[in-house]
């Protein structure tokens, strides 16, 4: 079929503490698509998506939704079922890469490095048997740094307050000191490494969704080995976990007794953002890939696992 002729829908929004980068992702991409001569729905998700896409119809679907639901392989998993194309990683893949102790395993059983962590229950955490800080604790199943806090020694307290709406399990990592790397995978492709030096303590979700919140340096201005080195973890963490189309690998990059440092693999996100901030189209761009022709291949090479 002629792209012409394809009619690609395009999923956003949705119920998920990301809706609203997910509206812009996928206004973005809908943009791009229109632009490259494809015929264009826009579906903002409810639960009635199955009975929304069948009156539809689309060819392709591009999964522009983010965070739970549309990215923990539930709606990937209806999209199977009603046979239509997808963009970005099968079921799978993607119910692995939300849940992150899940994760952590399989990197460590590929042979990367992951900071040492263990899952806590909430109460014990807030009664302070997380240890002595630095640490990070993280929700278990959340995207775009949603309910992540770095504990430092003596910061307030943490989960004392009820504000914790995320069940009652918390991931407790080693905080892990020097620089923030992200590297972009297309295909079998490790496209390139960018730092990322946020204003705040730490790249959270405003510094990633706030113009000016965080400097971007492309390509990362690290040692040539250490560069090389984060590239290899990316593309080896989106082959163990079965991600295809586009991944992100989130990196920590310890330099601190020199360089070249260590790297930590902190998480691989199966549907990076489209935003206008967004790193994997900045990525790609360096390496020659314009935005219109990034979303275009996603669509192309979308597809159903079974």
């Amino acid at each position: 079929m002629s792209v012409a002729g394809k009619h690609v829908a395009v999923l956003m929004g949705g119920w998920s503490a990301e809706r609203e980068v997910s509206l812009v992702s996928g206004a973005a991409v809908e943009r791009a698509l229109a632009g490259g001569g494809y015929r264009v729905t826009g579906i903002d998700v409810t639960r009635d998506l199955p009975a929304t896409l069948a009156e539809v119809r689309p060819d392709v679907v591009f999964n522009a939704l983010h965070g739970s639901i549309g990215e923990d392989g539930c709606v990937q998993g209806l999209l199977e079922v009603m046979g239509l194309p997808y963009t970005h990683s099968g079921v799978l893949a993607s119910a692995l890469a939300m849940d992150k102790p899940a994760a952590k395993q399989l990197f460590a059983d590929a042979g990367l490095t992951c900071p040492e962590g263990r899952v806590m229950r909430r109460a014990d955490v807030a009664a302070g048997a997380a240890g002595d800080p630095p640490y990070v604790i993280k929700p278990l199943d959340q995207g775009s740094s949603v309910g992540v806090h770095l504990v430092f020694s003596g910061d307030n307290a943490v989960l004392q307050n009820g504000d914790w709406p995320f069940g009652d399990q918390v991931l407790v990592e080693r905080y892990i000191p020097g620089r923030e790397i992200q590297v972009a995978v297309m295909g079998e492709r490790a496209l390139g490494a960018i730092e990322i030096r946020p204003k705040g303590r730490f790249y959270d979700y405003e510094a990633k969704y706030t113009e000016g919140r965080a400097d971007h340096y492309m390509p990362a201005p690290i040692h040539p080995d250490a560069y090389a080195e984060a590239l290899e973890i990316a593309l080896i963490a989106h082959q163990a976990l079965g991600c295809r189309g586009v991944s992100r690998a989130d990196l920590r990059y310890d330099d601190t007794a020199g360089e070249p440092g260590r790297f930590y693999l902190l998480e691989i996100n199966t549907q990076p953002g489209m935003t206008p901030l967004s790193l994997v189209p900045e990525i790609a761009a360096d390496a020659g890939i314009g935005f219109g022709e990034l979303v275009c291949w996603l669509v192309e090479n979308a597809a159903c696992d079974s």
